[in-house]
Parts: C-alpha cells; structure tokens; sequence
C-alpha cells in the first residue's frame, strides 16, 4: 500500500520547530516561505490548510534538518527525528 503524503498542520509545524530549536525566521531562512505565512499558519485551527508549494518547502526544510514525518496510521501523524545509519 502506498505511503500517503504528508499534510503538514499548525500543530506538526510548530511541533517540528521546537524539536528543532527554530525560531519562524529560522523556518523561513530554511524553507524561503515567507515569515508572515508561517506566523498565520501556525495560528490557525489544525483542519487549516497550506498552498502546496509552500507546504512542499518547509516539509523539504525540516527534513533536511533531520525530521521524518510519521503518517497517520490510525495513531495519528506525528514527527521524530530520523534515525542515523550507522558509518
């Protein structure tokens, strides 16, 4: 069965910054979506929804920062660092 893509919510975002130790700028200097954009994202209700651009870029920015996405599997969807490969 196919993965499903992430769908990046307010709560996964600002769960994935603080993971990370990120400010919104700091999100922003990674992902290059605007910071007005993430600071509006991040306040609204969980059902809210992200044009597909700029949720693709900060889902790449937090990836490339080391987090995987975890998709909803009947436990919900959640992030987690990603596991390091040894040398």
């Amino acid at each position: 069965m196919p993965q499903q893509p992430t769908r990046l919510t307010p709560r996964l975002c600002r769960a994935a910054r603080a993971m990370l130790g990120w400010r919104q700028a700091d999100l922003f200097e990674a992902s290059k979506v605007p910071a007005p954009t993430i600071e509006a994202f991040e306040a609204k209700p969980e059902s809210a929804r992200m044009m597909g651009a700029n949720m693709r870029a900060l889902i790449a920015a937090f990836e490339a920062a080391g987090l995987e996405f975890i998709p909803e599997n009947g436990g919900g969807a959640g992030i987690r660092f990603r596991e390091r490969k040894a040398p």
